[in-house]
């Protein structure tokens, strides 16, 4: 008597397939979603360093960081550089702000917003020295 051959899956191993996929699923996404995080936080990083060269160009010509914000012209929105990173457009991640500017001093912000706002780093901060700070307590090292 010959033995038929079955062709295709039985219902277990198919289970067992879908099992493995979602086990790799689980561990591969966060580790996407850390990865876009990071990406997004290093595209803020060059808005901030384009920013500080927008400011001292406006020192340059001013002799002042006064009147490169919206507010009181020391403080806000700038006016002398996109307020959103990314600054080309599209879906912003980050707001950019003059935090306290003086004749010879200032600290510009990246906050984040939208799908940012749960980065570790929170907001990055840059002054004219070129210190640069986060509001979160891990190390700085760590964001910049």
């Amino acid at each position: 008597m010959k033995q038929l051959q079955q062709n295709g899956f039985t219902l277990i191993e198919l289970m067992v397939t879908v099992a493995i996929v979602g086990i790799l699923a689980g561990i591969a996404y966060p580790s996407y979603q850390d990865s876009v995080m990071k990406s997004r936080r290093a595209d803020a990083k060059g808005a901030l360093l384009g920013f500080a060269n927008a400011m001292e160009r406006h020192f340059t010509e001013t002799n002042s960081y006064l009147g490169a914000g919206t507010t009181n012209g020391n403080t806000g929105i700038p006016t002398v550089f996109s307020a959103t990173s990314p600054v080309d457009g599209g879906t912003a991640y980050y707001n950019l702000t003059i935090n306290a500017a003086t004749a010879g001093s200032y600290t510009l912000n990246a906050a984040p917003t939208g799908a940012q706002t749960n980065d570790k780093c929170g907001t990055l901060s840059l002054t004219q020295t070129g210190v640069r700070g986060i509001s979160t307590a891990i190390p700085v090292a760590d964001c910049w």
